[in-house]
C-alpha cells in the first residue's frame, strides 16, 4: 500500500479547504445556523477523508480544525446554542498562536517544521515569520470575538466565510518581503 504523500492539484486543495465553509454559508442562507452546523461537521470530516484518499496526507492544522469543529459544532447542536460555533474560530486561532508561541519560547519555529521543505528560509527568517503568524492568529482570534459579540449572526457568518479568508490572504501577501529577504537561494524544488 502506497503511503507516500502525493501533491494535490491546487484547485482540489482549495475546494477541500474552503468548500465546507462555503457550504456552511449556503446552508445558513437557506436555513439556520443549527442546520448549517449539522451539515458542516460531516462535510469537514469528509474533506479530510478525501484529502487523505487523494494525497495520503492530511495537514495537522486541518486535523486540529476538524477536531474543534466537531467539538464546538457538537456542543452547538447538543445545547442548541450558537455561541459555541461562533467561538470555534477564536479557539482555533488561539490554539495555533499558542503552539507557535510555545515553539518560539523554546527557540524553535514550528512553522518551519510544518512547511520548511516547501519554503527554504534562514533560521532568522523562520523565527520572524513564526512571530508574525503567531501575532496574526491572536489578531484573528480577537477580531472574531469582536465580530460575533457585536454584530448580527448573519454578519458573523458572512465575515467568517468571506472576510476572514480575505484578511488571511492579504496577510500572506504582506509576508513576501520577509520571505524574499530571508530566502535561501538554490534550495527551490527545481534546484535554482
Amino acid at each position: 500500500m502506497d503511503t507516500q504523500p502525493k501533491p494535490l492539484n491546487p484547485l482540489v486543495k482549495a475546494a477541500l479547504e474552503f468548500g465546507p465553509l462555503v457550504l456552511f454559508f449556503v446552508i445558513y442562507q437557506r436555513s439556520d445556523i443549527f442546520t448549517a452546523t449539522a451539515v458542516f461537521i460531516p462535510v469537514i470530516l469528509a474533506s479530510l477523508g478525501v484529502s487523505w484518499w487523494l494525497s495520503r496526507h492530511v495537514p495537522r492544522m486541518a486535523v486540529v480544525t476538524a477536531v474543534v469543529v466537531v467539538v464546538f459544532g457538537g456542543l452547538t447542536l447538543w445545547l442548541q446554542d450558537a455561541t459555541f460555533i461562533k467561538m470555534k474560530p477564536t479557539i482555533i486561532n488561539v490554539l495555533f498562536a499558542g503552539a507557535l508561541g510555545f515553539g518560539l519560547l523554546r527557540g524553535r519555529s514550528y512553522l518551519k517544521d510544518l512547511i520548511g521543505a516547501a519554503m527554504p528560509l534562514t533560521d532568522e527568517g523562520w523565527m520572524a515569520l513564526t512571530k508574525r503568524w503567531a501575532l496574526f492568529f491572536l489578531f484573528m482570534a480577537v477580531l472574531n470575538e469582536v465580530v460575533w459579540r457585536t454584530q448580527t449572526e448573519e454578519f458573523w457568518v458572512t465575515f467568517k466565510t468571506f472576510a476572514s479568508p480575505a484578511i488571511t490572504f492579504a496577510f500572506i501577501m504582506t509576508q513576501f518581503g520577509l520571505i524574499k529577504k530571508h530566502g535561501i537561494e538554490g534550495s527551490g524544488p527545481d534546484g535554482a
